[in-house]
């Protein structure tokens, strides 16, 4: 369509307009929508009617936007936590609305798996870890050891999860498949362990598999929590 000096104002106007909060939301809106350019200036100018380079005016650059959209993402999950939970229960919690999260955005917990925010959000994510492993009986080197195995172990499960929603449905579909497929066609005589289990490992789901992970970060915590109190 041709520009206009009438487009060309409506696009100034809607540019001029813009906030960082606008644009992280419609970052969101995109991702949501589980598409992978949420974070490209040609598809957010699309999502929000104004001159793409308008998104510079607010965001130095494309790794600046995804900071901050990540951050916003971090403050859903914090807003997910109830109050007054004991420690275990805060680790739960966390590490249920970070899947759920990763999940509702994956184009965001894909890209986050190694990255830091250094934004507020991100900053009370690390004080309620840091928390829940004082409560437990940790400190000085010790808390802050547990807290980034929790942290980070969280971090690669939903990273990963979220990666895998990326992939095209036939992938994923015959990912899911093998262990029923290819894995019980497996020779007894070379694989007898993944034989002999066959039956259980499609029955395995990534709810359990999670669940198993924070139980086993819990126990972790508390195991070297009473053996510093018994020396």
């Amino acid at each position: 369509m041709p520009t206009t000096p009438a487009t060309t104002a409506r696009s100034k106007r809607a540019g001029s307009q813009l906030t960082p909060d606008a644009i992280i939301e419609a970052s969101l809106r995109i991702a949501a929508r589980g598409s992978e350019d949420a974070f490209t200036v040609r598809r957010l100018g699309e999502e929000l009617g104004a001159d793409p380079t308008a998104i510079y005016r607010h965001f130095r650059d494309k790794d600046e936007l995804l900071l901050s959209v990540a951050d916003r993402t971090l403050g859903e999950v914090l807003d997910s936590i109830p109050e007054g939970l004991g420690w275990q229960d805060r680790i739960r919690a966390l590490a249920a609305g970070s899947l759920e999260v990763a999940l509702k955005y994956p184009v965001v917990g894909s890209a986050m798996t190694s990255r830091t925010t250094r934004r507020p959000h991100e900053f009370r994510v690390v004080e309620l870890i840091l928390g829940a492993v004082m409560e437990a009986g940790l400190e000085g080197p010790e808390a802050a050891v547990h807290y980034r195995m929790v942290g980070d172990s969280i971090l690669a499960y939903v990273g990963q999860q979220a990666s895998y929603l990326l992939f095209a449905p036939e992938a994923r579909a015959a990912d899911e498949s093998s262990w029923s497929r290819e894995y019980r066609s497996v020779a007894p005589a070379e694989f007898p362990n993944i034989t002999l289990l066959n039956a259980e490992l499609p029955e395995v789901t990534d709810e359990k598999i999670f669940r198993l992970q924070v139980e086993a970060l819990i126990a972790a915590i508390e195991t070297r929590a009473l053996a510093l109190r018994a020396e």
